[in-house]
């Protein structure tokens, strides 16, 4: 039995470890496993290890954490025809089953028999990753694995957030965007590639802002305890048509809401706290709040499609595996600008 490198989760509170585990094998027709070229490093593997997620997984420890993944295809099951040995590919991050109404309808996010590799089951903090042919992706070859493996959650989930709010935003609407960080960056690139409205973007960094300017914001608010006041400046006092939601904790909930328009939108992504809103605000306004989890393979196909013109580009600070650590300290403590990313 071959073995490889794999960082685990062997307690919650905990630190990582990294170990040796038996590499996964083909068991499966439609099996797929992928020698990874490069691993995301997200605040929800910070979330993991605090065991906010230990009741909704239901995982047995140890396990791979790990769920924004690239690579090359190493093998391949026996039906497997969508791809190759050898073929670049982003994983997306969710195994399905292509048969219950979910997967029918394209909604293969909220899939009945799902596993999610790095919440639920083994990830991609390690040299290969077990997968299903219905999760790749084949991407241009002017792409390389390591620059696009966040784009398989943050990026997908930021796509998946802006495309919602780009199919109502119109041209004389505001959008606000909560965080330029890791998923934020990919926000704004998103909404500025499928939609005409006006983008605020929101954020204690001042070198976010900038990047966030770089990228194609029209106006940014530094959080300093005054942004509610510059954004209702900035859209005439009624607030925004939409908020992206980026952060969803440390109070950018309750601020984000009062950036709000009447009839306006609350896209929440990041997550950390509770939402407490009076019921009668939430009616009076008839405000709207909506969940974002992670888009779905369409989305990913989407968004690799904005990737390979040059509208989507991701902004990656990389880290060997065996320096996962540092690489967690980094994004904890928000010294990395756009998105962590371990090598094999």
């Amino acid at each position: 039995m071959s073995m490889m490198r794999a960082i685990q989760v062997t307690a919650y509170h905990e630190p990582l470890q990294m170990t040796e585990v038996p590499k996964p094998e083909i068991t499966g027709p439609f099996d797929v496993i992928i020698r990874i070229g490069g691993a995301g490093v997200c605040r929800t593997d910070i979330h993991i290890l605090e065991g906010q997620w230990a009741e909704k997984s239901d995982v047995t420890l140890p396990y791979t954490i790990g769920h924004e993944n690239a690579g090359w295809v190493a093998e391949i099951g026996s039906a497997v025809t969508n791809v190759s040995v050898g073929d670049k590919v982003i994983v997306h991050p969710l195994s399905t089953c292509g048969l219950c109404r979910a997967c029918r309808s394209g909604d293969d996010v909220h899939c009945e028999h799902s596993a999610f590799p790095g919440i639920d089951t083994h990830g991609g903090y390690a040299e290969f990753l077990k997968t299903s042919a219905r999760s790749v992706v084949r991407i241009a070859d002017t792409l390389e694995p390591a620059d696009v493996a966040a784009l398989a959650d943050a990026g997908l989930t930021a796509y998946h957030a802006a495309a919602k709010a780009a199919r109502k935003l119109r041209p004389a609407d505001r959008c606000v965007v909560i965080g330029a960080g890791g998923l934020g960056h990919i926000g704004i690139q998103v909404l500025k590639a499928l939609t005409a409205s006006e983008i605020i973007v929101v954020d204690r960094s001042p070198a976010a802002l900038e990047l966030a300017s770089e990228l194609g914001a029209d106006h940014t608010v530094v959080a300093d305890g005054t942004q509610v006041e510059r954004v209702l400046e900035l859209t005439g006092g009624f607030g925004a048509e939409a908020v992206i939601d980026f952060v969803g904790e440390g109070g950018s909930t309750s601020q984000g809401v009062q950036m709000l328009r009447r009839a306006g939108d609350y896209y929440v992504v990041g997550y950390g706290e509770n939402i407490d809103v009076p019921t009668i605000d939430i009616i009076s306004a008839e405000i709207n709040f909506i969940g974002n989890l992670v888009g779905s393979y369409t989305d990913l196909t989407e968004l690799m499609v904005l990737a390979a013109r040059g509208l989507v580009k991701l902004h990656t600070a990389k880290y060997d595996l065996n320096d996962f650590q540092n690489a967690l300290d980094d994004l904890s403590a928000g010294r990395v600008r756009g998105r962590a990313i371990l090598i094999p």
